[in-house]
């Protein structure tokens, strides 16, 4: 039997998402809701050689009118904001103005993001380690840079985490 992997000692404790939320709050942070209806489309395989030709599935989001203000806030503040999973980085920036600010509303997207890729709102991100050839881990190589994304997946797999929906996360700074 392999010896018991013990935590990094610079990293907390093990805590739920509610422990997790409130210790944030408490250095600061401030927290908006949005909604993705997901589809299957998003988790489907890329089979296509240009990631130009590849068509994303359309899914219903909402965006409420006080979530956008709160990330406008903190945009304009120069903050860290710092989207958490693929589909809420999809859902925001398919509701950004040509100022580059998040308007609300509810809508319909099918946007693939794919390198090279501009994102003018968020400049972190949580997300799971994701399948290869998908929407998902296409877009956080757009994110975090393909290179370092690798690099990631590389220790990943060596130290055995757990992959998918509800596996290990990473923070891309």
């Amino acid at each position: 039997m392999p010896p018991k992997k013990e935590p990094l000692p610079h990293l907390p404790q093990a805590c739920t998402s509610r422990e997790l939320m409130k210790r944030l709050e408490i250095k600061g942070a401030n927290f908006a809701e949005i909604t993705l209806h997901v589809g299957l489309g998003t988790f489907r395989s890329i089979d296509v050689e240009d990631l130009s030709k590849h068509k994303m599935d359309a899914e219903y989001y909402s965006i409420p009118d006080q979530t956008a203000e709160i990330v406008n806030k903190a945009k304009a503040q120069n903050k860290r904001i710092c989207f958490v999973g693929t589909t809420s980085m999809r859902t925001i920036r398919s509701s950004v103005s040509a100022g580059e600010t998040l308007k609300p509303g509810t809508g319909w997207t099918n946007l693939f993001i794919h390198p090279p890729y501009h994102f003018s709102i968020a400049n972190c991100m949580i997300t799971n380690f994701h399948l290869p050839k998908t929407s998902l881990i296409i877009m956080i190589s757009a994110f975090g840079g393909q290179e370092l994304i690798q690099k990631a997946y590389k220790e990943a797999i060596k130290e055995k985490y757990r992959f998918y929906s509800y596996g290990d996360a990473m923070l891309i700074l």
